[in-house]
């Protein structure tokens, strides 16, 4: 327990070490890749421990307020950026296509825990996380089918769907134990299970970052020019967001996405070119917490 909440406490470093192991040590990274799904429902799993059925379903105006940022962020948002990138002629286009990824995908799974590591309550993140997986099967046949290039929208549907029933699981599981468990965890089993799932987001950033390594050596001027994307794109849709009204929960979400769930649906000849972008993806995520805790403030009263 002690050691867990000495994680919590370091968690931001802990991120930080993850990438960079997830950079320096290619064959670790190679390694763990394909425990990948594995680590990603024990975090999702931890989160659901730590926020609880109650809150992370809250009451009807916040299940309102959660299913409009979603059609907003993984329907209004990809569909604006599908008919801009239209008119400018580059829907076919490498930067085109891991734009439209980015902003149709749902909330990472790592969202709730952000949140938590900001100061700011977990609970809307996962809120987002839930509702948002469930949802993608439908918001992301209207974009897709404007992205013919992208492959058929039905196997898209169906990676979504094994996602939603990995965390519909995890989370079930996790509000079984803590009702049977700790129906009211104290202070002290909460930052514990914080620094449970600072652990695990650090080990599953390395498995991410399997891809970035290689580039960093081959071609480090086009990695730096991705990288430089995926920090406009992630750290652009939170001030945007923020900007706008949203909460740090919905703030932080509306720039990490789970980008990587596509992986598993679209074709080779789509994913191919933006494979690099996906990793650097992941810099701008785990800094979150690390780099934009002074734009976020305190918690608001």
């Amino acid at each position: 327990m002690q050691l867990l909440r000495l994680a919590a406490r370091h968690g931001r470093v802990l991120l930080v070490l993850g990438l960079l192991a997830g950079l320096l040590l290619p064959r670790l990274a190679a390694n763990l890749k394909p425990w990948l799904p594995a680590m990603v429902a024990g975090l999702v799993f931890v989160s659901a421990l730590r926020i609880g059925l109650r809150a992370a379903m809250g009451n009807l105006a916040q299940a309102r307020g959660s299913l409009n940022a979603v059609l907003a962020l993984q329907l209004g948002v990809p569909l604006v950026l599908t008919a801009l990138l239209a008119l400018a002629g580059m829907l076919d286009a490498p930067l085109g296509v891991a734009l439209v990824l980015a902003m149709s995908a749902p909330s990472i799974s790592g969202g709730p825990a952000f949140a938590a590591m900001l100061g700011h309550d977990p609970a809307p993140a996962m809120r987002l996380l839930i509702l948002g997986t469930a949802l993608l099967p439908l918001t992301v046949l209207p974009v897709f089918a404007l992205l013919p290039a992208l492959g058929t929208p039905a196997d898209v549907a169906l990676a979504a769907l094994r996602l939603t029933a990995v965390i519909a699981a995890a989370t079930a599981a996790a509000f079984t134990l803590r009702r049977i468990a700790f129906p009211e965890p104290g202070p002290e089993s909460t930052r514990a299970l914080d620094g449970l799932a600072a652990l695990a987001l650090a080990v599953i950033v390395v498995g991410l970052m399997s891809a970035v390594g290689p580039a960093l050596r081959d071609d480090p001027f086009g990695f730096l020019g991705w990288l430089a994307l995926a920090f406009a794109i992630n750290f652009g849709m939170q001030a945007l967001a923020f900007s706008l009204g949203a909460s740090v929960p919905v703030s932080v979400v509306a720039g990490n996405r789970n980008i990587a769930l596509f992986l598993v649906a679209l074709p080779a000849a789509v994913t191919d070119p933006v494979l690099v972008f996906i990793g650097c993806y992941q810099v701008p995520m785990y800094l979150t917490p690390v780099l934009l805790g002074r734009f976020y403030g305190p918690p608001r009263s």
